[in-house]
C-alpha cells in the first residue's frame, strides 16, 4: 500500500480556499454561539448562571468575546496560537462544567461523556490549526 498522497487530493488540500475552509468549519460553531448570545444577552446571561457561573453577566461578556475573537484571529490567520489557545482553553473550561459526565447516570451520562469527547477533538483541531500556522508563518 503507497503512502503517497493522490495528487488530485494534494492539489484541493494546497488551495488557500480549503485552508480557509477549514479554519470556518472548526471555528464556526463558536462564531454562530457568539452571535446568538449578542442577539439574546438576557439568554446568554441565563445560560451562565444555569451552570453555576457568577458573576453571570461577566462571564457571558467574556464567553461571547472568546468566541468572536478567537475565531477571528484565527480566520485572519494571524496570531493563530492566541485564537486557538482562547478557543482551546473555552472548550476545555466548557467541556468541565457542562459535560461532567462522571457526575451522572444513565441517558445523561452516556450524551455527556461522547459531548465531552467531542469537545476534546476540537480541542485538537485548535492545536492542530496553530501549528499548521506556526509552520506557514514562523512566530508571527
Amino acid at each position: 500500500m503507497s503512502h503517497e498522497m493522490p495528487r488530485s487530493i494534494a492539489a484541493v488540500l494546497s488551495w488557500p480556499a480549503t485552508s480557509f475552509l477549514a479554519r470556518l468549519a472548526l471555528t464556526g460553531p463558536y462564531i454562530l454561539g457568539g452571535v446568538v448570545k449578542l442577539g439574546d444577552w438576557q439568554g446568554a446571561v441565563a445560560e451562565q448562571a444555569h451552570f453555576g457561573l457568577q458573576p453571570a453577566a461577566l462571564f457571558a461578556a467574556l464567553t461571547i468575546a472568546v468566541e468572536l475573537i478567537g475565531p477571528a484571529l484565527i480566520l485572519a490567520d494571524r496570531l493563530v496560537w492566541l485564537g486557538a489557545g482562547m478557543l482551546g482553553m473555552f472548550t476545555a473550561l466548557a467541556a468541565l462544567v457542562a459535560n461532567n459526565f462522571w457526575a451522572m447516570e444513565g441517558q445523561a451520562r452516556f450524551m455527556a461523556t461522547n459531548a465531552f469527547f467531542e469537545h476534546i477533538g476540537l480541542i485538537g483541531g485548535f492545536a492542530l490549526a496553530a501549528i499548521l500556522s506556526h509552520r506557514r508563518h514562523g512566530d508571527a
